[in-house]
C-alpha cells in the first residue's frame, strides 16, 4: 500500500492555512490536519473550508480530545472530517465513547499516544479497544529535550498490528525511516508549512517515503546535531528561542562573516595578565571557545601569536570582555575573535586569574561547557543543559521567519501575514 503524507496545518490563520495547504497538496500530500491550534483559533469552519477545497483528499481533525469524546468527534465528522484525532491520555471510556460516535457518524478514530506514560503498553490496549489508526507521536517539547520519534515507533511496531501514523520533528529522511520500520502515515508539520517552498518540500518528502528503505547510515550524536544546528541559526533565533535573552553587551566581531558554535572554556584574568589566557589554549579541546573576562578596557592579554597557537589546535573562536591586538595579522589568518576593542599594548604574563571557573563576560554569565553561538549580530550564550532544546527551538524560530518572509515577497505586509490586529492582547 503507498505510503501517506499527511501534513499538519500547525497555524493560527485561516488564510494562510488554506494556502499552504494548496502548495503542500501540489506537493503531494495524500492527507490535510487542522492542527490543533488553528481548530482552537477558528473552530470548526476550518473543518467545512478544507472539505470544500479539497473534496478529493482526507481531512484529520486534530482535536485532542481527553474527554467528551462522542460529541467532539460529532462535531467534527459533521463539518467533513474522515479521521478524528484524540488523546491516548483520555480514560478508556471516553475512547470507547468516542469510537462508537465515529462508527455512527461514518468517520475513522485515530488516537494520538503523546505523552503517555507507557506508550508501549498503551498502543496494546487501543489495539483490543479497536481504533483504526495508533498514532505515534512525539512532541514538541519532547523533541526538544531529544525523545526520538522513530525509536518509539520502532519499539510500538513490534507489538501491534493496528496502522500507524507517526509525527513529531520528521523530515524527508526520518520520514523514509518511519516507512521503512512499518508506519503506513507520516505526520509532518514544520517542515512543511513552514518552509519557503512548500510544495518543493512536500514533494521532497513525498519521494523520500514512497522509495523507503532502511540504511545503515550512523546518526548524528545529540552534541553532533546541537553544534549544527546552531551553526544553521542566527544568534537573532536563538534569542528569539530564550524569550529575548540579550546578548554579550558591547562585544562585537572584528572582522565579518564570522560564524561560529562551541563548548565554553572560560578564563578569569585581569588587566591583560596574558599567562592563563595562553594556558587556556592548552586546556581547549578542539572545536571549543575560549571565553575571557579581562578586567580592563586599556590593556590586552591576547594578539597574533596566541590566535595562532590558538588556531593550530583547532580552536573554533574567542570571545573575550576586553580588547585585543594585532588585528591586521588576525583578520589575515581569519581567527574568529569576538571583542570588546583594539588597542596596541599588551600586559604581561603574572599567573593571575583561574581557568574553567564561572565567568561573566559582557554581562551575561558562563559556565565551562556552556554553549557559545556567535555571528555578525552578536554573541550569545547558551546553557549546557538546555543546549539541544534551544538549538531545536531556534530551528523552529528560523523555519518560520523563512515562512514569513516569503509571504512578505508574495506581496503581503507583516501585519497583514502574522495578522498582528487580531493577536494583540486586548487591554482592560
Amino acid at each position: 500500500m503507498k505510503p501517506k503524507l499527511q501534513v499538519a496545518l500547525d497555524l493560527l490563520e485561516f488564510d494562510r492555512a488554506i494556502q499552504i495547504a494548496k502548495e503542500a497538496v501540489e506537493g503531494g500530500a495524500d492527507w490535510i490536519e487542522a492542527g490543533t491550534p488553528l481548530i482552537k483559533s477558528v473552530g470548526m469552519d476550518i473543518i467545512r473550508i478544507l472539505r470544500e477545497k479539497f473534496p478529493d483528499k482526507t481531512i484529520v481533525a486534530d482535536m485532542k480530545t481527553m474527554d467528551t469524546g462522542a460529541i467532539e468527534v460529532e462535531m467534527a465528522a459533521k463539518a467533513g472530517a474522515d479521521i478524528v484525532s484524540i488523546l491516548a491520555a483520555a480514560d478508556n471510556s471516553t475512547i470507547e465513547d468516542a469510537l462508537r460516535s465515529a462508527r455512527e457518524y461514518g468517520v475513522q478514530l485515530m488516537v494520538d499516544l503523546i505523552n503517555v506514560p507507557d506508550p508501549v503498553k498503551k498502543a496494546k490496549e487501543l489495539e483490543e479497544i479497536g481504533v483504526d489508526y495508533i498514532c505515534v507521536h512525539v512532541g514538541i517539547d519532547q523533541q526538544m529535550v531529544g525523545v526520538d520519534t522513530i525509536e518509539l515507533l520502532e519499539a510500538i511496531v513490534k507489538e501491534v498490528e493496528t496502522p500507524l501514523a507517526v509525527g513529531g520533528g520528521l523530515d524527508a529522511e526520518s520520514s523514509a525511516h518511519a516507512i521503512a520500520a512499518g508506519a503506513e502515515v507520516v505526520i509532518v508539520g514544520g517542515n512543511i508549512i513552514r518552509s519557503a517552498d512548500v510544495t518543493g518540500s512536500t514533494r521532497l518528502i513525498r519521494e523520500a517515503i514512497d522509495n523507503a528503505e532502511i540504511t545503515d547510515k550512523k546518526r548524528e550524536t545529540i552534541e553532533e546535531e546541537t553544534i549544527r544546528l546552531f551553526m544553521e541559526v542566527s544568534t537573532p533565533n536563538i534569542s528569539d528561542a530564550m524569550h529575548r535573552e540579550p546578548c554579550m553587551r558591547g562585544i562585537r566581531p572584528i572582522f565579518e562573516g564570522i560564524k561560529v558554535a562551541g563548548r565554553a572554556v572560560t578564563v578569569q584574568t585581569f588587566g591583560g595578565d596574558w599567562a592563563k589566557t595562553v594556558e587556556a589554549i592548552d586546556v581547549a579541546g578542539e572545536g571549543d571557545i575560549l571565553v575571557i573576562f579581562n578586567g580592563s578596557d586599556y590593556i590586552t592579554p591576547w594578539g597574533e601569536l596566541a590566535s595562532h597557537s590558538a588556531q593550530n589546535r583547532g580552536i573554533a573562536a574567542l570571545v573575550i570582555d576586553g580588547p585585543v591586538r594585532d588585528i591586521d595579522d588576525i583578520r589575515e589568518m581569519r581567527f574568529p575573535i569576538f571583542a570588546s576593542g583594539i588597542v596596541s599594548n599588551a600586559g604581561d604574563p603574572k599567573g593571575f586569574g583561574e581557568i574553567n571557573a564561572e565567568i561573566t563576560c559582557g554581562g551575561v554569565k558562563v559556565r565551562p561547557g556552556d554553549y557559545i553561538v556567535g555571528d555578525d549580530n552578536g554573541v550569545m550564550v547558551i546553557p549546557k543543559e538546555r543546549g539541544y532544546e534551544i538549538a531545536r527551538r531556534a530551528m523552529e524560530v528560523k523555519k518560520n521567519e523563512d515562512r514569513v518572509r516569503e509571504e512578505i515577497r508574495r506581496g503581503k505586509t507583516l501585519s497583514q501575514v502574522i495578522e498582528l490586529y487580531k493577536w494583540e492582547k486586548k487591554q482592560k
